[in-house]
């Protein structure tokens, strides 16, 4: 079995590894199902306060990937989110190359569209690129894409972690004024989402550099082959190097794509469909679809196993009864409760009595002699007086109707046990002053200094 994390989190093989700590696929033992676990592996102050910032950005979107929730287990901390079996677009693109442009469509649009709920909460993601951006194992429907790893994303207004002057990201998805130490914008992340779409629809990763250099010399150049030219038109609309003449909004963006596919010629009888495999692979040994064995095992609610008729009957006994009886003995051994003996047996061969338990003691009385011991099988509870116990006589030559009860001590009445009576608290004494010897010349100094103090006054 796995690691198990803050006692919920168990690890269960590794998917991943990013810039400040690797992602493992872990059981959730309280939801009961598996997630995707990032556990930091740095615990320096500066990736510490870069792991807090990530893990607590909430956005609740179909196509963002964002914390759930977060553990902390001595000096190792991790949060958590969906686990999403699809791969990233790096891996879609390792399948087949050049993807067919409605399918890019489609896959843009929900970019897009997961960019413009994380812009709405005021954060720049700073790092869009292919292998940030996840699939959910879909076969051949329709793809269904996540943007995730926020880990250098940042608010907009709040203080930057970095050195003004010093950029991070990933390079060669970096926009023009990031590159001259602009303070990070959302449409640097269009500018890296124009950059995605051109990978999808051409197989390779751009050269952003000559891009830029194109676009500052010559303008916008026409559509590259393979591309049509509506939709080359909303890329070079996210690809401008001048922030000002790019899309300002990612809805602006949906927009502009929303007529373009319009436009596009439909897709050829000969095109192949493109299929999301399940990356992950299989789970390790140890581990099926309803978690470990362990989980699998543990009972639910609404399907946990009533207690057993002894476990009830032990529960309702009082505290002075929850202990465990001696095993019985077996036929032939003499009973340890003292029986009526015949006349005629010496004492010295009577069988000796039975070590007694250390209960109260409480008076000998013949009423408790004569009482038998009670059959713990109707064993009264807490309300009902011992002197109320059933009994039964064993008549001498014959085995008790239950082994057991010869074993059972005797117990005395609850109301004869004598309870302990709480002493009255002491008076409270007085503690004696000072003998008048001591007392005398201490009062004497007092007046003096009193008199000094008067008379220094007086002076002034």
């Amino acid at each position: 079995m796995g690691e198990v994390f803050a006692g919920r989190y168990e690890l269960v093989d590794p998917i991943g590894r990013g810039g400040v700590g690797a992602v493992w696929r872990a059981w959730d033992h309280r939801r009961r199902r598996y997630v995707a676990a990032k556990v930091l592996q740095q615990s320096d102050a500066h990736t510490l306060l870069r792991f807090v910032r990530e893990q607590a950005l909430r956005i609740d979107h179909p196509h963002v990937l964002a914390p759930a929730s977060w553990a902390a287990d001595d000096d190792k901390v991790l949060f958590t989110m969906d686990l999403v079996s699809g791969g990233s677009l790096a891996h879609l693109i390792g399948d087949y190359g050049p993807l067919p442009p409605r399918f890019v469509c489609v896959l843009l649009d929900q970019l897009l569209a997961g960019l413009a709920a994380v812009h709405a909460e005021g954060v720049v993601h700073r790092d869009i690129k292919p292998a940030n951006v996840l699939l959910e194992a879909t076969g051949t429907g329709r793809p269904h894409l996540r943007l995730s790893d926020f880990g250098i994303s940042m608010r907009k207004g709040e203080p930057r972690l970095t050195e003004t002057n010093y950029v991070v990201g990933t390079p060669g998805y970096f926009a023009p004024e990031q590159l001259m130490g602009a303070e990070p914008d959302f449409t640097a992340d269009l500018f890296a989402t124009g950059l995605v779409a051109l990978y999808l629809l051409q197989g390779t990763k751009p050269d952003s550099q000559a891009l830029v250099d194109y676009f500052t010399a010559h303008g916008t150049p026409g559509a590259p082959q393979g591309i049509p030219e509506p939709l080359w038109q909303v890329l070079a609309g996210l690809l401008q190097p001048d922030p000002q003449s790019r899309f300002r909004t990612a809805n602006g963006a949906r927009k502009a794509l929303a007529t373009a596919v319009e436009l596009l010629p439909d897709a050829g009888p000969d095109e192949e469909p493109v299929e999301v495999f399940d990356q992950l692979g299989p789970l390790p040994a140890g581990f099926g679809p309803d978690g470990p064995p362990a989980a699998a095992q543990e009972p639910t609610a609404a399907t946990a196993p009533t207690a057993a008729p002894e476990a009830a009957q032990e529960s309702v006994l009082p505290a002075e009864t929850s202990f465990r009886l001696p095993p019985p003995a077996p036929p032939h051994q003499a009973s340890p409760t003292p029986s009526p003996q015949p006349p005629d047996t010496p004492a010295h061969q009577q069988p000796p009595a039975a070590p007694m338990p250390a209960y109260p003691a409480a008076p000998y009385t013949a009423a408790a002699h004569q009482a038998a011991a009670p059959d713990f099988a109707q064993a009264p509870t807490s309300g009902q007086d011992f002197a109320q116990a059933p009994t039964s006589a064993v008549p001498y030559g014959q085995p008790a109707t239950r082994q057991y009860t010869a074993h059972a001590p005797v117990r005395t009445p609850a109301a004869a046990v004598a309870q302990p009576q709480q002493a009255a608290p002491p008076a409270p004494r007085t503690r004696p002053g000072p003998p008048p010897k001591v007392a005398v010349p201490v009062l004497i100094v007092a007046l003096l200094c009193l008199a000094v103090g008067v008379w220094a006054l007086t002076q002034v």
